[in-house]
């Protein structure tokens, strides 16, 4: 895409809204914001620790460019996460502030350094935290046909064909991500545990992937946009659910028309122990089941595979995995995406 051609993309605002969004970057603690904001998630706890402030004068500038438009408030439990936003006009701007600042200006470089000691601080209490699950974790993935044979059908299935907004349900430690984020302009991880949502986010920071942002939240009740997404993706986590159908109802309202919904599961099986040991809901699934809840969420089946334990693997589980369509063409769609954000 040539330069004006870009351009000619970006959202436009009005005269007002420029006023505002100038003004509100205008100061040199808010452009050091604006700096961090571009390249990760942090707390205002961390920007304290980042731009050696108060914290009252940090939350004061980060109201004023959320006030903007310019930067992005995430609720996680507890805590707050900062970023600049994904959609708007007050975004762009945003953007193109940051990119005209030269990345070797003492201040900015200074604040990106400290900015990697916080990273690091992250991927310490991450590796700790996994260190501690690490047993179970592999004892589970043992039980299964191998990874690198799962992700290798998930590509294929997935294809080349160009992803717009990638949404990624029960993110977990965000393999998912990793692996098809880069191929997305913007992806969302979504997950209800915290310690989880922070090995994801360490290990995001440590890949470099800029594209993604992390949300707390229930996947019954996902805090995205409605009608927003090209590929969902729901990989090992239907097990743990009681309601698995409503689950994917859910997920297929995330769907832009046209759009695709990856499912990752294990076929039905009789590991008993797995309920107890670590709080499966459901022993796998059978094709029919998924298949069922799927045309019930209003989705196509395009396709589905098994990938069985290699020969010598006996006892290990089969992983199942199916992608369905959004039958919805483009002009279908809502005129604009409804935010759904809790």
């Amino acid at each position: 895409m040539s330069k004006d051609a870009a351009a000619l993309e970006r959202p436009k605002a009005r005269l007002q809204d420029v006023l505002a969004g100038l003004a509100a970057a205008g100061e040199i603690t808010r452009l050091r914001l604006l700096c961090l904001l571009a390249e990760a998630e942090l707390t205002v706890t961390e920007l304290v620790a980042i731009l050696g402030q108060s914290q009252p004068r940090v939350s004061r500038h980060l109201k004023l460019l959320a006030e903007a438009g310019l930067a992005e408030r995430r609720r996680e439990g507890a805590w707050a996460f900062f970023r600049l936003g994904e959609s708007g006009a007050g975004v762009a701007l945003a953007r193109d502030i940051v990119g005209r600042i030269d990345s070797a200006d003492p201040v900015v470089a200074g604040d990106r350094a400290r900015l990697e000691m916080t990273r690091e601080a992250r991927r310490r209490q991450a590796a700790a935290y996994f260190a501690q699950i690490a047993e179970d974790w592999d004892h589970v993935r043992a039980l299964h046909a191998p990874e690198e044979r799962v992700e290798a059908a998930l590509a294929e299935m997935i294809g080349d064909k160009p992803i717009r907004s990638l949404l990624d349900l029960g993110a977990g430690t965000g393999r998912m991500l990793d692996l098809f984020a880069p191929l997305a302009q913007r992806a969302v991880g979504v997950d209800q545990s915290p310690a989880m949502l922070a090995l994801a986010r360490s290990h995001i920071d440590q890949i470099g992937l800029r594209n993604v942002q992390l949300r707390q939240g229930d996947i019954y009740a996902p805090p995205v946009e409605r009608n927003a997404f090209d590929l969902v993706i729901i990989h090992q986590v239907l097990h743990f659910l009681d309601d698995p159908g409503r689950a994917l109802i859910e997920a297929a309202r995330a769907l832009r028309p046209g759009g695709r919904l990856l499912v990752v599961d294990f076929a039905a099986h009789e590991e008993e122990f797995l309920r107890e040991a670590f709080a499966h809901r459901r022993l796998g699934f059978s094709a029919e089941e998924i298949e069922t809840f799927l045309t019930e969420a209003g989705l196509d089946i395009v396709e589905t595979r098994a990938i069985p334990p290699s020969a010598g693997e006996a006892g290990k589980l089969t992983v199942a995995i199916w992608l369905a369509k959004d039958p919805r063409v483009v002009a279908d769609a809502p005129p604009q995406a409804v935010r759904e954000i809790a």
